[in-house]
């Protein structure tokens, strides 16, 4: 009868070898990168990488606000052009039209003049009279207060450009004042007083809240 005989054989393992198998490992390597990240979401931010995200925050705001305004500035910008224009065509017309006036107004004087009877003269007067009401007075504005400087601005031109009026210091207060060169009629006014509108004591107002202004009356 035959036997079978079993042999074990035994190889040496270097405890260097070993572990160095186990850090290998790629599962034991997913375990410490998850723990790592683990731990630096769990660590609180420090107090200069917290002012270094706000100090993000607040430049996207401020980048987004001044956005907005460029777009606003242009849009401004472009109605202030449209505005100009139709302010030198309307000035142009209102030159015409002085020239017109004046030219009848001469014309009206010479007939008046030579001999034409009573009841003729008497028209013509009439017509004269609407004549000069047509054309256009010089008219003049005052601001009383202490300002650097003072605008008025109405609907005399749209509310467009305006007029500056000039400093006229006397003793305790100083008086600013302008002419404009104005038709019979009402116009609303107001003042831009050192870049914010103010309302004058010296004129009668009309309308309510912020749609109150001064009243001018060109007669």
């Amino acid at each position: 009868m035959s036997r079978i005989v079993w042999r074990t054989h035994s190889m040496p393992v270097d405890l260097e070898e070993s572990s160095s198998l186990q850090s290998e490992d790629p599962f034991n390597e997913d375990e410490h990168d998850s723990e790592d990240s683990q731990e630096q979401l769990a660590k609180p931010l420090s107090s200069d990488e917290l002012k270094a995200l706000l100090v993000d925050a607040e430049r996207a705001k401020l980048t987004k606000k001044l956005s907005e305004a460029n777009q606003q500035n242009r849009f401004l910008k472009r109605q202030l052009h449209i505005k100009e224009d139709a302010l030198v065509n309307f000035k142009s017309e209102l030159a015409v039209m002085e020239l017109e006036i004046q030219a009848l107004v001469s014309l009206a004087e010479e007939i008046s003049q030579a001999g034409i009877p009573e009841a003729v003269l008497e028209k013509l007067r009439e017509q004269l009279k609407d004549v000069d009401a047509a054309q256009s007075k010089e008219v003049s504005l005052f601001w009383i207060g202490m300002a650097e400087s003072v605008q008025v601005m109405g609907s005399f031109d749209g509310w467009s450009q305006g007029e500056h009026l000039s400093p006229e210091y006397t003793g305790s207060f100083t008086k600013f004042s302008t002419t404009l060169l104005l038709r019979p009629g009402r116009y609303e006014i107001k003042f831009l007083v050192d870049g914010e509108w103010q309302l004058s004591p010296e004129y009668p107002t009309i309308g309510e809240g912020l749609t109150e202004n001064n009243l001018l009356i060109v007669e």
